[in-house]
């Protein structure tokens, strides 16, 4: 299991210095692969801010979009036209405006069932790897951006649900999380990935955020387990931290 020392915390002054950090560090990895790169991001609310920021002509000019393809790491089961919609979201703020629409990922929620989503999106993920199967030492994503929920949750991966403790496919199903069914890679897939970023705002998120540093078994965050991984917390989510080697507070 992950502990403390493999996962390095930066804290921030506010979302919007979290999201400039953010940004330079995906530009960073991006540079890191002169072939084609695959991205993995999130939902929720913390990393809309980076969106809009890879939409402005300081940093959309810096992504190389031809080689650029773009995933999603959870979905609830609503159609694109639902606010809730993950991909929907960063579709509207960045990619439709940017990316070639053979590099937009989404996990389909124009099927029948959330099952023939989530079969969908595996043998999307398969196609683009070029195998039958996805390699356990070679990772399909270089870089996932996370996050993490007040109860610890990360994707679509919540406390009790039997979904956090798969590990023969890539993408489940959950039972009904705030009403609704969603699929959601699953921690294989995820720890298997180059590089994975958190992105943690919000004073809603302190208690977890050191239960996340501490690598308590008990939250189905701490079972991501690639490392080292970077935190960026913004302040309110990390006021709980203390003053540790693990956190630098940056302006």
């Amino acid at each position: 299991m992950a502990g403390r020392d493999s996962r390095k915390i930066i804290a921030v002054a506010d979302t919007a210095v979290l999201a400039k950090a953010a940004a330079e560090l995906l530009l960073a990895r991006i540079a890191e692969n002169s072939g084609r790169i695959a991205i993995c991001l999130t939902g929720g609310s913390s990393p809309k801010q980076l969106y809009e920021l890879l939409a402005t002509e300081a940093y959309r000019g810096k992504i190389p979009w031809d080689r650029v393809h773009w995933f999603i790491g959870d979905e609830r089961f609503v159609p694109v036209s639902d606010i809730r919609n993950n991909m929907a979201t960063a579709r509207g703020i960045f990619l439709d405006r940017f990316a070639p629409a053979s590099h937009i990922h989404p996990i389909p929620t124009d099927t029948a069932n959330p099952d023939e989503a989530a079969a969908r999106y595996e043998h999307e993920l398969k196609s683009f790897y070029g195998a039958g199967a996805l390699d356990p030492v070679r990772p399909l994503f270089d870089v996932v951006l996370m996050g993490v929920g007040p109860d610890g949750h990360t994707a679509s991966l919540v406390p009790g649900d039997p979904v956090v403790d798969i590990t023969d496919t890539d993408v489940a199903i959950t039972g009904p999380y705030q009403g609704r069914r969603r699929m959601t890679l699953t921690f294989p897939i995820i720890n298997r990935s180059r590089r994975v970023l958190w992105l943690v705002t919000g004073a809603a998120k302190a208690g977890m955020l050191v239960r996340l540093r501490d690598g308590d078994p008990s939250i189905p965050a701490s079972h991501v387990r690639r490392d080292p991984a970077l935190v960026l917390a913004d302040r309110a989510a990390a006021a709980r931290l203390g003053n540790e080697k693990t956190l630098e507070a940056q302006k």
